[in-house]
């Protein structure tokens, strides 16, 4: 165990020292979701302004029995795999639907926090008894090397709430080309997109008024301050974003309100702001149809069907290995 959390902490500092060392400073969204990340994201799921989340549920709402037709074709036994599940709200609409339907099947999800994994097999475990889950907690970069064994049950994996945006173009074409390495033919993927649309829409859902998403990116400083003894001062950085329309990007930056000099323990370095400078935080990249018939080509799959919500904000798209 204390092996374990050593290495993570190391992780941990060496991408703060590398992003905090660039120019233009950076710090890597896959470290937003400690405990208190997951609580705050699960308060922007909420918010008025974030309509992902009920997109995506209304599409599983409406369509469930669509979707479960689409995984169980051939009526066979397989792994429900849920690649950062957080609190399984809109994934407890599957399984709870394919448990009335007698599918033969394992819900196995992985996160990066304990926490939630642990809320999330509590819920399940009370509201689908018969469930057979299978928790896994970890980066699901790591433990995507778990999916590799080849066995002739099949595997449906979930990439939901439009995780797929946090990536680059290029890194979400290695990253599927990754998943597909690990996958049989027989293998399905299911990911959430998010459809570009009203600029002014998309821009809203990243700077809500009851500053909350504030909240979520000002905790990744709070958690280099208790988890490497830094002193960065919360209130002197502010939350700003952006949407660039040509492009189809959404991007998040903390602005340092003053100069100032943060010094990291575990590290033991110093680094300096000048007044109005930005760390980048996250891109959310938002996707036309093309976009994602051209990626999922790249990365060796073919794509069954897509399904959409009423106002086409958003689609979950079903793949296939070629």
């Amino acid at each position: 165990m204390q092996t374990s959390i050593k290495i993570k902490q190391n992780t941990f500092a060496d991408d703060v020292t590398q992003g905090l060392s660039a120019s233009p400073k950076f710090l890597s969204s896959k470290y937003f979701y400690d405990d208190e990340g997951s609580r705050l994201f699960q308060e922007i799921m909420k918010l008025p302004e974030y309509y992902l989340t009920r997109a995506e549920f209304e599409i599983f709402s409406e369509q469930t029995n669509e979707i479960f037709s689409a995984f169980n074709a051939d009526d066979s036994p397989f792994d429900l795999i849920e690649l950062g599940a957080g609190d399984g709200t809109k994934t407890s609409l599957l399984v709870d639907y394919f448990l009335k339907q007698n599918a033969g099947f394992t819900y196995i999800p992985i996160d990066i926090s304990a926490k939630a994994l642990n809320t999330l097999t509590a819920k399940f475990e009370k509201e689908f008894p018969q469930l057979r889950i299978q928790t896994k907690q970890g980066d699901y970069f790591k433990t995507l090397k778990t999916l590799g064994a080849k066995t002739s049950k099949k595997k449906i994996i979930l990439f939901l709430g439009s995780n797929i945006g946090n990536f680059r173009q290029e890194q979400a074409k290695e990253f599927f080309t990754g998943l597909r390495a690990v996958m049989n033919k027989n293998d399905l993927l299911f990911i959430g997109f998010d459809l570009q649309k009203d600029p002014q829409t998309i821009l809203d859902a990243y700077s809500d008024k009851q500053g909350v998403t504030d909240a979520f990116n000002i905790n990744l400083l709070k958690r280099v301050n208790r988890e490497l003894g830094a002193n960065f001062d919360p209130k002197e950085f502010s939350h700003y974003a952006i949407y660039h329309p040509i492009e189809g990007a959404a991007r998040s930056f903390l602005i340092s309100q003053k100069k100032q000099t943060v010094f990291i323990e575990s590290l033991n370095k110093n680094f300096d702001f000048e007044a109005w400078e930005p760390i980048f935080m996250e891109i959310s990249q938002k996707y036309s149809l093309k976009m994602i018939e051209e990626l999922a080509k790249e990365s060796g799959f073919q794509i069954e069907k897509n399904f959409f919500d009423s106002k086409n904000y958003y689609a979950d798209s079903l793949w296939k290995p070629i």
